[in-house]
């Protein structure tokens, strides 16, 4: 048993067969909102699209949190040809730990349509994290279809679309979910900025970041999950998305950050401490429901001793699961830039990292400012996941330090302008941006596009 499982408390169980050994009936078939639905895909089948999209703001505004609403509602507008809608409606609604994949599918192919590339490949990411066996072949399958639309700007084939709510996964037991983060965070939300991520071609070296355990460090885990995240646990989440947009920003590799949210059987979730290190069988699991499998693993611990933080880091060959190296280092409020940038350049020279050549997409450069950009960047993974459901709002800790602490490292090099915007569009989105004095950016042409966004 791994630490999911013994974090959870109990492993998973099955949802009890109906007495007549007749499945249950979906939630979906006594809903009052079901006449409303079949309404509405009258008025799709009539060519009345506003007459639908009527109804289905009505329903969605009283049940736009069901699953069985909205599979019926992405996939009746896809199969009647309406593919924006979807993305409009249903995208910002969609938790696949509480809607199921269905409806992910569903706005997986209405990316796909829309030949919005970088945004199928996020919900394929999610959709991949449910680690669902049964959905492998066609995931597998999706993601060709991505790297189809990326090549050749199209895909061939019709969709399909299923509004059939009897496909949503039974209620989930408490535990934890992994969360996969194929790129930058800051990427998110500025998919209309072209030419942001370096394009990856040929064979490439497949390395994960696993978020760091915090063994030891809180007498009750299950409790500290609930409370707004202190340093070291914002530095668990934050160091492995760190050193995982370091490694995309080299042709020789791709990337991913493999984080841990709870769930409740309520539904309620939150950002994971993990208690334990992660165990061999934990990896295994990690690299066979990665999309491609990988090459190497990194993972870490994190404690605090006195003043100063302790970070050991231990890299693995996945192909015969043997730890290849162990390091650890350490830093304090004042030598925290030093240690972590000389950390950060003997990852880079041991794992042969290099970078792009110039005009492959935004240059790269380290952050000459590591603990700013860490914070910046656990704040911005916070905003993110309380968008998509992940974590409640009380959980998100004051943003005006956080923006005074980020705004003078925001210039260089061009990630850090673009981590400064993408801050203040989800703060903004959330409703809690605080007042700002205008912050000195890159001039690079990325960041002058994704800035126009800010007035938009």
């Amino acid at each position: 048993m791994g630490f999911f499982d013994r974090l959870a408390g109990k492993a998973p169980t099955p949802a009890p067969a109906a007495a007549s050994g007749a499945p249950a009936a979906p939630e979906y078939a006594a809903s009052p909102v079901s006449p409303k639905l079949v309404l509405a895909r009258e008025r799709l089948d009539a060519k009345d699209l506003e007459g639908a999209l009527a109804i289905y703001e009505e329903v969605l505004a009283s049940s736009g949190d069901r699953a069985d609403v909205l599979v019926t509602i992405s996939g009746d507008l896809g199969s009647t040809g309406n593919i924006r809608p979807i993305i409009e409606l249903v995208a910002p609604r969609y938790d696949a730990l509480r809607h199921g994949p269905a409806t992910g599918l569903n706005l997986l192919q209405a990316y796909l349509s829309a030949g919005e590339a970088d945004s199928a490949q996020h919900v394929l990411d999610i959709l991949f994290s449910l680690n669902r066996p049964e959905l492998e072949d066609r995931l597998h399958g999706f993601s060709n279809a991505v790297a189809e639309l990326l090549s050749e700007g199209t895909v061939q084939g019709a969709p399909v679309y299923d509004s059939h709510p009897e496909a949503q996964a039974p209620r989930q037991e408490a535990g934890l979910a992994l969360v996969t983060i194929s790129r930058p965070i800051w990427s998110y939300g500025l998919e209309q900025v072209p030419d942001l991520l370096p394009k990856k071609e040929g064979k490439l070296r497949r390395v994960a970041f696993t978020q760091l355990s915090l063994a030891g460090v809180y007498p009750d885990p299950a409790a500290a999950m609930k409370l707004p995240g202190d340093e070291l646990a914002r530095l668990s989440r934050s160091v492995p998305l760190w050193l995982s947009e370091t490694f995309l920003f080299s042709p020789l590799y791709t990337s991913v950050a493999a984080l841990s949210v709870m769930h409740d059987a309520d539904g309620s979730k939150y950002p994971a401490v993990l208690p334990a290190e992660w165990s061999v069988e934990n990896l295994r699991k990690l690299a066979d429901s990665t999309e491609g499998g990988l090459d190497y693993i990194f993972t870490g611990a994190l404690k605090r001793e006195g003043e100063e933080f302790v970070l050991t880091l231990k890299v693995w060959e996945v192909r015969k699961f043997r730890e290849r190296k162990q390091l650890s280092v350490r830093w304090t409020a004042a030598t925290a830039d030093a240690e972590l940038a000389k950390l950060h350049e003997y990852l880079r020279a041991f794992m042969e990292w290099a970078p792009y050549p110039a005009g492959a997409g935004l240059p790269y450069a380290p952050s000459p400012s590591p603990s700013a950009w860490l914070e910046g960047t656990a704040t911005l993974l916070d905003l993110f996941y309380v968008e998509k459901g992940l974590m409640p709002r009380g959980l998100l800790a004051p943003l005006p330090p956080v923006f005074d602490l980020f705004a003078p490292h925001a210039f260089s090099p061009p990630s850090a302008s673009l981590t400064w915007i993408s801050l203040r569009l989800r703060s903004q989105a959330l409703g809690l941006s605080p007042a700002l004095a205008e912050v000195l950016l890159s001039s690079h042409p990325a960041v002058a596009k994704a800035k126009a966004l800010l007035g938009a």
